[in-house]
């Protein structure tokens, strides 16, 4: 297993790599002897026959959160610009997250990782470069960034909690309400208070960026992952079928209905508080209690491979009802899990996403939840 000082010279290396071959063959970048304790790397870059040069100063890290800009990287650069007008810092990393990156670029600091994310701006030679690598980690930057990530049933309950429910929050109340273990919560946490997505006063959480928290998730969700849905045709059309759904049977086995059991979601659910564009598929969670060929069969609708108004998804997690609403006898889940699938879905979708989300900003009264026992209950399986 390799140190951490050869990883760090490992990744040093390759992004020295790929700086010199984003530049090109007119360019030259050379290490220089560096006697700063502080930065990893002193880079000099300059054109052949050119001499101005530029130096780089570089901090090569393994994980970039927004937490680590924020606390480490900004008061360096700060402290680098009252001694030296000179110099840029520049961050190496196997993958930075866009949040991470933005930051980043607001504080005018250089940044390159392994996967393609590079922003570098020098005045003097003249260097612009900015291009676009992967939006989500890579497997073995995720292990290396964080234990615990958004991805998942489990972390899709304490999304919803922190979204949905105003603070302040203790990890003990968001353990009782989700029935997840403590200790995953608190790692969890960890992770969100690192990507600044919450800020804590002690064990106490005061602040939720909510908005930035669901796209977050958004990131780490794949609505329609293989294997995760059927596709069908609603012979008589979507508005006609909304208005057969009511017609299910309200026959209860073990306290639940087929109504129960199916939940609006995507573009109609979105369409319910704002209007991108009319129409779009019928996204349909199925909880697991309900035969989905029997429920096809009910409502009358035909399997197709292509060309489906009608997507019936395996529901995840009971969690995604946590908040719905029955509108003319059909369920709609809550807005902030509508964004999230919005969101990570296809097409117009993600578009659809960001306008409730717009919604959500502008009108937080008509969708959060007050701190009732609805949402405080422990979630039922």
């Amino acid at each position: 297993m390799e140190s951490p000082l050869i990883r760090e010279a490992h990744l040093l290396e390759q992004g020295i790599q790929a700086l010199s071959g984003l530049l090109g063959p007119e360019w030259q970048v050379t290490q220089r002897p560096n006697n700063s304790k502080v930065f990893d790397a002193l880079l000099e870059v300059r054109a052949e026959g050119d001499s101005t040069f530029t130096q780089l100063l570089v901090e090569a890290t393994q994980a970039v959160s927004p937490r680590f800009v924020m606390e480490r990287l900004v008061p360096q650069v700060q402290l680098l610009r009252e001694v030296n007008h000179y110099s840029t810092l520049l961050v190496i990393a196997p993958w930075i997250s866009s949040q991470a990156r933005d930051l980043l670029r607001q504080n005018g600091i250089a940044y390159l990782d392994l996967t393609g994310n590079v922003g570098i701006r020098v005045s003097r030679p003249a260097i612009i470069i900015h291009t676009v690598g992967a939006e989500k980690a890579p497997r073995s930057a995720r292990r290396e960034s964080s234990r615990t990530t958004l991805a998942g049933p489990k972390a899709g309950r304490l999304v919803r909690l922190l979204a949905d429910v105003p603070p302040p929050h203790r990890a003990t109340d968001l353990h009782r309400t989700s029935t997840l273990s403590l200790p995953y919560v608190s790692r969890l946490l960890d992770t969100l208070e690192d990507q600044l997505l919450i800020h804590r006063k002690g064990r106490l959480i005061t602040d939720v960026d909510w908005v930035q928290l669901l796209r977050a998730r958004a990131q780490e969700t794949n609505l329609l992952s293989p294997g995760s849905y059927r596709g069908a045709l609603a012979p008589n059309g979507v508005s006609a079928l909304l208005q057969q759904i009511p017609q299910l049977s309200t026959e209860h086995v073990g306290g639940l209905s087929a109504i129960d059991g199916l939940s609006v979601t995507g573009s109609y659910a979105a369409q319910r508080f704002v209007q991108v564009a009319v129409g779009g598929q019928l996204v349909l969670y199925v909880a697991p209690w309900l035969d989905v060929d029997d429920l096809a069969d009910d409502l009358g609708l035909l399997p197709v491979a292509d060309g489906a108004d009608v997507l019936l998804l395996n529901e995840p997690d009971s969690f995604v009802r946590r908040g719905a609403e029955f509108v003319d006898g059909v369920q709609y889940v809550a807005p902030s899990q509508a964004v999230i699938d919005c969101l990570a879905g296809p097409g117009r979708m993600p578009a659809e996403g960001e306008a409730l989300l717009e919604f959500m900003e502008r009108w937080p009264e008509k969708w959060r939840a007050p701190k009732n026992d609805a949402w405080t209950r422990p979630v039922q399986h």
